[in-house]
């Protein structure tokens, strides 16, 4: 769970909230497995803190832009082929709403050579 300031009213930038983010990779990993070293998989620390960096040190309007933003530095900074993002935002400023909205993407490395 992460804290940010991302939302279109004026109170949702000032005060901030919570947000979830789950992340899906998919990469051929039958290297890392077989031969047991974290140096041929992704590490999950590493993806954590851009993930963290992503939703605490920026302010975007839409969460759909912040998923957009997710899924572009990871397929930035991790050799994965394909990356599905979603945000979640809990109890977001809706009269009488009391749940979570979220958006949900998949992104596809550009692979032309």
């Amino acid at each position: 769970m992460f804290y940010g300031t991302h939302g279109y009213l004026p109170e949702e930038n000032r005060l901030g909230q919570r947000f979830v983010v789950d992340l899906t990779l998919e990469h051929d990993l039958q290297e890392a497995a077989s031969q047991d070293r974290l140096d041929l998989s992704i590490n999950y620390a590493d993806v954590y803190e851009v993930v963290k960096r992503e939703v605490e040190q920026t302010e975007v309007k839409l969460i759909e832009t912040l998923a957009e933003n997710i899924a572009q530095r990871v397929l930035e900074q991790f050799p994965v082929d394909q990356v599905s993002v979603k945000v979640k935002k809990l109890n977001p400023p809706i009269k009488g709403f009391h749940g979570s909205v979220s958006v949900e993407i998949v992104r596809r490395r550009n692979c032309e050579a």
